[in-house]
């Protein structure tokens, strides 16, 4: 699925749109439910991810983990208690991801994770994960392809 985002309040409908797909009952996961994030710089992966947070019902701000690599938040969710949000733009490869926890994060189905820059560690990315490729096009609008 395609869409065309041409500010941040569309921005918001695309990221609730596909919410609402990946936490459809009939998507099955093993651990974590994996969302893979890419796009070059400024594309808006934090800001889609912003979205998908307060969509949630997160009032906490969601900033970039770009510098922390990861933040947490908690979810008031049936399904999923917390919502990991991770940047893998500084890693150089799959090791420094398990250092952080990254299998503990992904084994537990009660886990949303959001991970900016999944092609950094391809190797460790669930085969089951969901994607997220955003690109620049014209006139400062985002192309979403959405692979569910």
């Amino acid at each position: 699925m395609q869409k065309v985002s041409k500010n941040d309040r569309e921005t918001g409908e695309i990221a609730k749109i596909f919410l609402n797909e990946i936490l459809k009952k009939g998507i099955r996961h093993q651990g974590a439910l994996v969302v893979g994030l890419s796009g070059e710089l400024g594309t808006g992966k934090t800001a889609f991810t912003q979205a998908v947070a307060k969509h949630l019902g997160i009032k906490n701000k969601v900033s970039s983990p770009t510098f922390v690599i990861v933040k947490k938040y908690s979810l008031k969710n049936k399904k999923y208690k917390l919502l990991f949000h991770l940047d893998a733009y500084r890693l150089k490869n799959e090791k420094e991801l398990l250092y952080l926890g990254w299998e503990e994060i992904i084994n537990k189905k009660e886990h949303l994770v959001f991970i900016e820059w999944p092609e950094n560690v391809s190797k460790i990315i669930p085969s089951d994960a969901k994607f997220v490729y955003i690109s620049h096009v014209e006139n400062g609008h985002r192309n979403f392809k959405l692979v569910i």
